[in-house]
């Protein structure tokens, strides 16, 4: 089985780590310093119990490394657009694109049924490309739980979590799943196979949607913000409006709201990943974990009125620190759908 992970981070080496020691035929893409230092060194992953290090393959150059049976994105949503071109070559007529990416998915129309099939979501795949280019046939859901973060080089650093729920967009238990489920649960992670995989995607982007931009504009961890009852007010009121535009497009959250924030205050003095990326001046994952929310409620007629506050608020800010590029408005919910692949 081979495996080649996109964007080979602090999550992607992590997952490549992992399957390396389970026995895949594992291949990592990164670049820059990164790169050199896991060509040179191996990758080196720490955790609770000690040290690891593997010597998996890695390259800057997909073409080098061929199609693959699996290819596991695990960039910024933002970023997958742009990395099109070099995915391709990794792509044979049977590889599987596992989306293993904040926020909701490019192929998240592809078998959803009902009036939005075969739609595309402009905030995470603008012009249909990746719908086009990859084709949503290929997907594979996949939620990342895990915490981790890249150290220095070639170093990565397991902070908490070993999840990663698995999904087909039709729901079926078909052999590619669970050949990849197995792969990832042979190196020690949990994968579950879901019959409901945007479910899933919704409860993790629930929270997304509103601790990530409040962090951002105030600079507050979890705790704080949950705490507060004036910006816990803003969170509930936006993943509110979120829950009433997931029901329409027949989401179940098994969790209530209040069950959400205090699962989200419980992690601690935790800095939201946007945030992480403003002071480190990187940019920012708005329009996946907020846009597209946006966007989806105008698709069902759901108004957001304080995820559009919050969203003008957090693109300004993302904008003035260089970490955020404004991009064309999504056009309104009569656009016509790209057909299916």
């Amino acid at each position: 089985m081979k495996i080649c992970i996109f964007g080979s981070g602090a999550i992607g080496g992590y997952m490549g780590v992992r399957l390396h020691q389970g026995g895949a035929d594992v291949s990592l893409v990164a670049r820059g310093p990164h790169l050199a230092a896991m060509q040179q060194n191996g990758v080196k992953l720490i955790t609770d119990e000690g040290e690891d290090v593997v010597h998996p393959t890695c390259s800057d150059d997909p073409a080098k490394l061929g199609p693959q049976d699996y290819v596991i994105i695990a960039l910024k949503a933002h970023s997958v657009t742009g990395a099109i071109p070099s995915i391709k070559p990794l792509l044979g007529p049977d590889t599987a694109i596992v989306t293993a990416v904040n926020g909701i998915p490019y192929w998240y129309f592809h078998k959803h049924g009902g009036d939005f099939e075969g739609r595309v979501v402009e905030s995470v795949d603008p012009g249909g490309k990746q719908w086009q280019e990859f084709g949503p046939e290929r997907a594979i859901g996949c939620v990342v739980y895990p915490a981790t973060e890249v150290i220095e080089p070639g170093v990565i650093k397991h902070v908490y979590g070993d999840k990663f729920s698995l999904g087909e967009p039709d729901g079926s238990s078909s052999d590619r799943i669970m050949k990849l489920s197995a792969a990832l649960t042979a190196g020690g992670l949990r994968a579950p196979v879901l019959d409901k995989i945007r479910d899933e995607i919704w409860l993790k982007l629930w929270g997304n949607l509103c601790f990530n931009p409040i962090s951002a504009l105030t600079h507050a961890t979890l705790d704080v913000i949950t705490s507060d009852p004036e910006t816990r007010a803003v969170a509930r009121a936006m993943m509110l409006e979120a829950k009433e535009i997931g029901d329409r497009l027949g989401v179940h959250f098994r969790v209530d709201v209040e069950r959400r924030i205090n699962g989200a205050g419980a992690v601690g003095a935790h800095k939201t990943s946007m945030l992480q990326d403003l002071e480190r001046e990187r940019p920012m994952e708005i329009d996946p974990l907020l846009t597209v929310v946006q966007e989806m409620g105008r698709m069902v007629g759901v108004p957001t009125p304080t995820i559009d506050v919050v969203l003008a608020l957090v693109k300004q800010r993302g904008e003035i620190a260089g970490c955020y590029t404004r991009t064309k408005a999504p056009e309104p919910a009569g656009q016509p759908a790209v057909a299916a692949q």
